[in-house]
Parts: structure tokens; sequence; C-alpha cells
């Protein structure tokens, strides 16, 4: 495959002297009152920055669900050395205009050498907007750090990776993918590491026309007691081959007797038989599950960009040369309506 003759590909941009001094703002993304996991992944990498790395949280929204966060926030994480909050009817949804003023504010008075987001729609959002405001170009989807201005990130949807040199001026702004850099097991002398909270002054933050150019209109989410997808231990697919919203139950019931969470291929939600947010992809939920089974994926390289991280794949498929045998750790070559209800009848229960 001619891909793989760009494995170690490497970009370069301007070359001066690394950072001399390290401190990292972290976006946080917070809801209900706690903060999100991928956050704490976007700590995990500011750690790998180096040593000696002073880490912020920035958190914003108002009212009590802000308070009980940056609580959550202070005690989170042992190498959070400081929470930052901006309280304010501004910031009471994430949108982009508000938010990359913030973060222009904050960078000002703080100096900070990196800001890292997770690569979700919060940072995807925020990033780029706020990187306009501090004139500095973002590198995006970062997967691994290998010093405070080395980073790879994939390419090709993953068929290659890139190793860019970050020399441009500070800070230097990331996005990362929050499945290469998982959360440790809290230790248990955590909530004996507990960080300065502190208010944003906000009196300074000019009003313009920027604010108010986007509106929030609603969130609509499904309320289930299933895992997260995005931090699922075990993730259940189907594709195309489902063939109907009505079938696409099957995959709901397996999940549900295994605990899983549901996902679900471009195909099968541009077909109708799920809502895009349980899309895996490229252009949808990057995973990594410790168990990924697909029912009925072809296997599209969009697709597999957002799971070959997975520990252990599983694909069940009727084409024995599906794409998707070629990542999968074990496959069969069945029908999906014949193993489904086999695997129903045959699994027990979860604990």
């Amino acid at each position: 495959m001619m891909l793989s003759a760009f494995k170690n590909l490497s970009v370069t941009s301007r070359i001066t002297t690394p950072f001399r001094s390290l401190s990292t703002l972290v976006l946080a993304e917070h809801e209900g009152g706690l903060i999100k996991t991928s956050s704490l992944s976007a700590v995990e990498a500011a750690k790998s920055l180096g040593g000696g790395n002073s880490i912020s949280l920035l958190l914003a929204g108002s009212g009590r669900s802000l308070k009980d966060a940056a609580e959550h926030a202070a005690s989170s994480h042992p190498s959070v050395s400081q929470v930052l909050i901006a309280d304010s009817d501004k910031f009471t949804y994430p949108l982009a205009e508000p938010w990359a003023k913030l973060v222009h504010l904050v960078q000002q008075s703080g100096g900070y050498s990196h800001i890292i987001a997770a690569s979700g729609s919060f940072g995807k959002n925020i990033l780029p907007r706020a990187a306009a405001l501090l004139d500095i170009s973002p590198i995006t989807d970062v997967a691994k750090i290998s010093g405070s201005n080395l980073f790879i990130r994939p390419i090709y949807a993953g068929n290659a990776l890139s190793t860019v040199r970050y020399m441009g001026s500070s800070p230097c702004m990331l996005s990362i993918r929050a499945t290469s850099f998982p959360v440790a097991s809290e230790p248990a002398d955590l909530k004996s590491n507990v960080s300065s909270i502190d208010k944003v002054d906000l009196s300074i933050l000019d009003e313009d026309d920027s604010v108010g150019k986007s509106i929030y209109v609603k969130l609509s989410s499904q309320i289930s007691e299933r895992p997260d997808l995005g931090n699922a231990r075990i993730v259940v697919t189907g594709g195309r081959g489902v063939k109907s919203a009505e079938n696409f139950k099957m995959i709901d019931k397996l999940a549900e007797k295994i605990g899983a969470a549901v996902g679900a291929t471009r195909a099968a939600v541009d077909a109708g038989f799920v809502p895009n947010d349980l899309q895996v992809g490229q252009t949808g939920k990057i995973v990594a599950p410790e168990l990924y089974m697909a029912f009925g994926v072809s296997g599209a390289i969009q697709h597999i960009a957002g799971m070959r991280d997975s520990k252990v794949i599983v694909a069940i498929n009727k084409d024995a040369d599906a794409p998707i045998f070629q990542v999968a750790d074990y496959g069969l070559v069945g029908d999906l309506f014949d193993v489904i209800p086999e695997l129903l009848e045959k699994l027990p229960e979860k604990k």
C-alpha cells in the first residue's frame, strides 16, 4: 500500500529554541458539576510536555454548576496546580466567541507556554478562534508528545504519522486525542492534593460585535444508563449491514446485555438508523475501548481512524474480503442476523 511509505513522514515548521520554562493552560469542559474525562486527558497530555510544568485548568460558566465543577477540578488530578474560573452569564453555554476572548484575556495575564484542549466538539469549536486572536497556528489532534515542542499526529485518516516541531511564538496551542492520553486510576490520597481556585477578572473583558454572532439554541441528548461512548470499556458498533433502524435494536440488546456502549458507522447514521452522536470515525467520535465489536461494518478508512486504537477488535461480516478484517484481532465471516441472536442466547448477563 502506497501510504506505508509515509509512516515516518516529518513536517517541520520555523526553527528557533525550545521553551525556556513551561506553564500550561488546559481548557476544561464540565457538565453536571464534574470535569469531563477528556479534559483530564488533556492534563495527562500536559504532563508529557516535560518536568517543572505548572498546569492550570480554566473553567467557565455560571451558578452552582460552575462552583461544583471548580471544587471537583481542584482535587481531580495531582498535577493541577491552579483552577481558574470565569463566572459570568456569558459563559452559560460554551460558545466560541466569548470563550475565545476569555482565552485571549487569560493568556495575556498568565503568559502560558502552552494551551491545550481535548479534540472534541468543545475544543474544536474554541481553539481555532482563540488561535486567531493570539495570531498563532495550532497543532491539532496530537496523539503523542515527544517534548515541549515536538508532537506526533495522525494524517491520512491515521494511515501515517506526522512528526511536527513547533517553533513559533508562545503559546503553543494543541488539541489532543483524548484516547491517546488515558487518565490514570485515582490514587487514594488524591483528596489531599487540592489546588487553589482563583477567579478570572472579567472587568476588562471587552464587549464587541463578535460576541453574539452565534447563539445557543438547544441541546439534544439521549438519557441512557449505558456507558458513555467516548469512555466505555466495551463498544458494540453496527454498520450499513444492519440494514434498518428496526434491526439496529439487536445491537442495542447486545450492548445492554454485556454493559457496552453503542456505536455506529457514518453510513448507518446517514441512513437514519441511529442519531449522529453515536457515530464512530474520523468525523465522529474517537474511541479506544478494551473490546470493540463491529457488526456489518465494512471497514472504511474514515471509520477505522476512529477505532483502530481499541485493545481488541472483533469483526463480524458476511463478506470475507471486507477491509475491517485487516485490522481485526478476531474475525468471523458470518451473517450478523444469525450471530447476534446466538450471542444474546449464550452470553452471560452483565454483572
